[in-house]
């Protein structure tokens, strides 16, 4: 098994697949870095090499911002938008959708689950 910055890829895994499991790093960009190592899209993460991994590991600390540097960029990015009251900021601090989605009905992932609410009536106790 092959250890990039500090993430365990898994095993037997295609290496275009495997390098995915970095954050920051999608299909296009695995294509890419791989690309520049000369490595086929083909391997398997259990037959690299040292050689190979370093050379990755290289590339991707080179060219891209990964791991903990992207995530702390992010939250920097979302602390700045809250602390300079902006519509974006506001809506992060509330929890809901940033981006112009509707939330009168949908958006359940992020204002959780549904609270359902009778109609308000009594019910009548005698029956006719």
């Amino acid at each position: 098994m092959a250890r990039i910055l500090g993430i365990q890829l898994p095993a037997n895994k295609r290496m275009e697949a495997a390098l995915q499991y970095l954050y920051g790093i999608g299909l296009t960009r695995s294509r890419e870095i791989l690309a520049l190592a000369n490595i086929d899209l083909n391997k398997r993460t259990d037959a690299l090499t040292e050689d190979e991994a370093n050379q990755i590991k290289e590339i991707i600390e080179k060219n891209y911002r990964v791991e903990g540097d992207l995530r702390r960029e992010v939250s920097t990015n979302i602390k700045r938008l809250k602390e300079i009251n902006s519509y974006r900021g506001d809506r992060h601090k509330k929890n809901l959708p940033s981006r112009g989605q509707t939330t009168k009905t949908n958006a359940r992932t992020k204002r959780g689950k549904r609270v359902t609410v009778g109609s308000g009536r009594k019910k009548s106790s005698e029956k006719t």
